[in-house]
């Protein structure tokens, strides 16, 4: 059972590290909001792996308690950064952030080098620790009244939470366990709310690989777009035009059989910048841009279904531009109100 616990515990630190690589690397577009990700993913790995350590061998050499203290540090400011990034669409790194953050990693390093761990214990353990938390406390807080609004959208029943507001709040919550677990065991409570802060943040890292490599991202960008043009709007005449264009090069060329088919693919072949579509589809037509592509799979799909007899369900589904069978069939069943069999049944009995 031990073994377990340590197993699941490291593994999120492990493979945080290795996430937060990718996401600094990996960032052609040095998209600030996945750098700001990154880091604080980063952060919470090594505060993680501090105390994954710290619970299973209580002689660990001291650096690597004033390693993860110093991590800590940094955890709630970039939470605040990241989801505000993220909701106000912001690319360039604001300056006040930058001397923040600045300001923080000079604190520490000063701190670290005057007054080290292994000679100073007391200092961090008794003084130190409590600015540490104070600052992580500070960030929880600060995100958590950025993202009212969103809080109260998601009680209400009158309205749903779009995909990039959903995310954020998941990011939010778990950041929120993982703090409340430190917090409890900082006041002295139970050694197994210290645990279990790492055990949260498996889960949490797993939600962001889930968020980043099986979710389509352009939701997000697109949501951001519609947002910062909000106040642009296109004239009725040219996006009549724009959207005849748009409708016969998907026909024509059958784009959405592509099942990596992205806005931005649709924009350079339609010559027609990423913002200015994703605005079109939403004012126009109030729809997002994998709500729009799916009609036409869907469309396609039914032809199929009741001509295509040699293919299965789920091969039309792979035909039409579906990535997996689940998403096929919820998408056919929002759209048509009834599931490909249900539909192909009554395409059969109409002809009998």
């Amino acid at each position: 059972m031990v073994g377990l616990l340590f197993f699941f515990s490291a593994l999120g630190a492990f493979n945080g590290i290795l996430l937060s690589a990718y996401l600094f690397f990996a960032n052609k577009g040095k998209d600030l909001s996945k750098l700001l990700l990154g880091a604080l993913v980063l952060a919470l790995s090594i505060r993680i792996g501090k105390s994954v350590l710290l619970y299973f061998d209580r002689g660990l050499p001291k650096i690597y308690l004033q390693i993860g203290l110093s991590a800590c540090l940094f955890i709630g400011p970039l939470l605040y950064f990241y989801l505000k990034s993220v909701l106000q669409n912001i690319t360039i790194l604001p300056k006040n952030w930058k001397w923040a953050l600045l300001g923080l990693l000079a604190f520490i390093l000063i701190t670290g080098t005057i007054r080290p761990y292994q000679v100073y214990p007391n200092f961090w353990n008794g003084y130190l620790i409590k600015v540490i938390y104070g600052t992580w406390f500070a960030g929880v807080i600060a995100t958590g009244y950025t993202l009212l609004s969103i809080f109260k959208k998601s009680i209400s029943k009158k309205t749903n939470l779009l995909p990039t507001e959903k995310w954020l709040l998941a990011i939010y919550l778990a950041n929120f366990i993982i703090a409340g677990a430190f917090f409890l065991a900082f006041f002295g409570f139970s050694r197994a709310y210290y645990i279990s802060g790492p055990l949260v943040f498996s889960f949490f890292l797993y939600l962001a690989i889930f968020g980043y490599f099986y979710t389509d991202n352009d939701q997000f960008s697109e949501q951001k777009s519609v947002k910062k043009y909000a106040n642009k709007k296109i004239d009725s005449t040219e996006a009549t035009l724009l959207l005849a264009k748009v409708h016969q090069l998907i026909l024509t060329n059958e784009l959405y059989k592509d099942n990596q088919f992205k806005l931005k693919t649709l924009a350079e072949k339609s010559a027609i910048p990423t913002h200015r579509l994703s605005q079109l589809l939403n004012d126009n037509l109030g729809k997002s841009f994998n709500g729009y592509i799916n009609e036409y799979r869907i469309k396609a799909a039914c032809q199929l279904l009741q001509t295509a007899h040699n293919l299965s369900l789920e091969g039309v589904g792979y035909e039409v531009g579906f990535k997996s069978k689940s998403t096929f069939f919820t998408t056919f069943k929002k759209i048509m109100h009834l599931t490909p069999a249900q539909f192909q049944q009554q395409i059969s009995t109409q002809k009998a």
